[in-house]
């Protein structure tokens, strides 16, 4: 019973992980990311939204660690 809801926890912070991390905007890299760069340096960047997904996504990073932890002690 208890690890059932610790499997169904798992597999929330799991998905929950996966959507923040494809919500993060990427490296600017290559000849793309110099073009982009340039409009970035013109119009500016969100950097409030990308500061709090990177603390979210490592929050549930340290929960799914903790929580994978448990379940590997109780199997």
């Amino acid at each position: 019973m208890v690890k059932t809801i610790f499997l169904i926890l798992q597999v929330i912070c799991a998905l929950s992980l996966i959507t923040t991390i494809l919500l993060q905007s990427g490296k600017s890299a290559g000849l793309s990311g110099s073009i982009a760069g340039g409009s970035e340096a013109i119009f500016g960047k969100k950097k409030g939204v990308d500061d709090l997904l990177s603390k979210i996504t490592a929050y549930l990073c340290a929960l799914f660690m903790i929580i994978t932890m448990i379940l590997a002690i109780m199997g």
